[in-house]
């Protein structure tokens, strides 16, 4: 069972850019060039990279939307929380 994953995430004020930054990533837009020009979280500055963290470690939506995650390299459909809308890159599991 996989008890950590690595993720990077991309934070954005609106479902609107969240859902047009997908629409860019799935037409073939590095996650982490995105991550660099259009996320509001220092993370950004990484390519996104939260680095490992299990379960309890994150809010709850987001949690949520990393862990359902199966594929390295896989994105998920826009999450929001209190902090805005992300887009998650599941990037490693131990």
């Amino acid at each position: 069972m996989t008890t950590e994953i690595r993720a990077s995430h991309i934070l954005v004020k609106t479902e609107q850019e969240a859902m047009d930054l997908y629409n860019e990533i799935k037409n073939g837009k590095d996650f982490a060039q995105a991550a660099k020009e259009n996320s509001l979280c220092p993370s950004g500055q990484n390519g996104g990279d939260l680095g490992y963290f299990g379960k309890g470690m994150m809010v709850k939506p987001f949690e949520d939307a990393a862990f359902e995650l199966n594929e390295i390299g896989e994105i998920s459909q826009p999450v929001e929380t209190q902090f805005g809308w992300h887009l998650i890159q599941l990037t490693g599991k131990e």
